[in-house]
């Protein structure tokens, strides 16, 4: 089969792929089968219509149950992913994917971190190329994922409560590339860092492949500018020297002199880069800045042929002109692709280790 690109350049070239699509109305995206149900969480308000008629357009998540979004058998890709929850609670909800039978996950995040909005109960508009969150709490997701025999996707709810979750799986059947790598995110967080340290966004990744992307949640825990550190890119068997050094926070994410516009921070979303959200002090109890900042490395990913490991350093400003090693309360998503599955993810943090306070 044509494995079609996914750029304008390639949508008016025909394909013998065949589109598919996973949701609540069809769980399992087989052809002619969707819309079929007669029982879900909508039957009530289509008692008076019937079959066909938005019948079971979501589903209920239990306390502690882990829901099969999609089983694929492929070859296949996934070219999008919609998502959205009633609850909005930051960190409640724990995506994973699962390539090619492997029983370790490629993706695992909570769900608002994958789409580079970690606190889902404030709104704010976030439009690149990769990941959309359009009003009100609408998650999209455009990173390509090949893989060869199987795509699995499950999403925990770890709240002590129910949870609606509406979602939508836009996929491909088509071979993929030989050349086609394995779709990855990684999630992290460091409460506070400790003195002196450098935070580290990815490590123990091992294999070909390139970096794509960075999402940050930064929780100031001191005054004054935060974002003097640098970012690092440690390949190819790198050790106390990286091959790539960023010159500070803002500049990484590319935008720079402390994101400040007349002595206030400046929100910006733009294809590759942006600080979409900054949560300001209200003067009660909430008493510290956090910033959500992203970049893709779309036009310019980072190869590594045998390993790579990420850092980030969190410096702000001391007396006489002296940097300040912070300590932080910083969460990290990193995005990449490899030839082989990664199975050296580290834990993920437990409810208490993900809450945001």
């Amino acid at each position: 089969m044509f494995y079609p690109e996914s750029a304008l350049s390639a949508i008016a070239l025909t394909s013998d792929a065949v589109s598919r699509s996973i949701s609540a109305e069809n769980f399992t995206g087989e052809k002619g089968k969707g819309g079929m149900a007669t029982e879900g969480t909508g039957a009530n308000c289509a008692r008076d219509l019937g079959q066909g008629w938005k019948v079971s357009p979501s589903v209920l998540l239990k306390p502690g149950e882990v829901f099969p979004l999609a089983e694929i058998d492929g070859p296949g890709v996934i070219r999008h992913i919609w998502m959205t929850d009633s609850c909005g609670r930051n960190r409640k909800l724990i995506f994973r994917i699962y390539w090619d039978g492997s029983e370790t996950p490629s993706v695992e995040a909570p769900l608002g971190d994958f789409f580079a909005c970690a606190d889902c109960q404030n709104y704010s508009q976030l439009t690149s190329l990769a990941v959309c969150v359009n009003p009100k709490r609408a998650f999209n997701c455009y990173w390509e994922m090949p893989f060869r025999k199987k795509c699995r996707m499950t999403v925990e709810n770890i709240f002590n409560e129910d949870i609606v979750l509406y979602y939508q799986i836009d996929y491909l059947l088509t071979a993929a590339p030989e050349n086609a790598a394995y779709f990855h995110a990684q999630f992290r967080r460091v409460n506070p860092l400790p003195y002196k340290e450098v935070y580290t966004i990815l490590d123990n990744v091992h294999g070909c492949g390139q970096y794509v992307g960075t999402y940050l949640y930064w929780g100031v825990n001191s005054n004054n500018w935060w974002g003097e550190g640098e970012i690092k890119f440690y390949l190819d068997g790198d050790t106390d020297f990286p091959t790539i050094c960023g010159t500070g926070t803002e500049d990484y994410f590319c935008g720079s002199y402390n994101f400040d516009v007349n002595g206030q921070y400046r929100e910006y979303t733009t294809p590759y880069a942006g600080l979409a959200q900054v949560a300001r002090p209200d003067g009660l109890y909430r008493a510290n800045q956090r910033f959500s900042l992203y970049r893709w490395h779309i036009p310019d990913p980072i190869y590594f042929k045998q390993d790579i490991r990420v850092t980030i350093q969190a410096l702000g400003w001391r007396d006489k002109g002296r940097y300040l090693p912070l300590q932080d309360d910083i969460s990290s998503v990193a995005y990449w692709y490899q030839d082989t599955v990664c199975e050296t993810f580290p834990p993920l943090p437990d409810e208490d280790g993900l809450e945001i306070i």
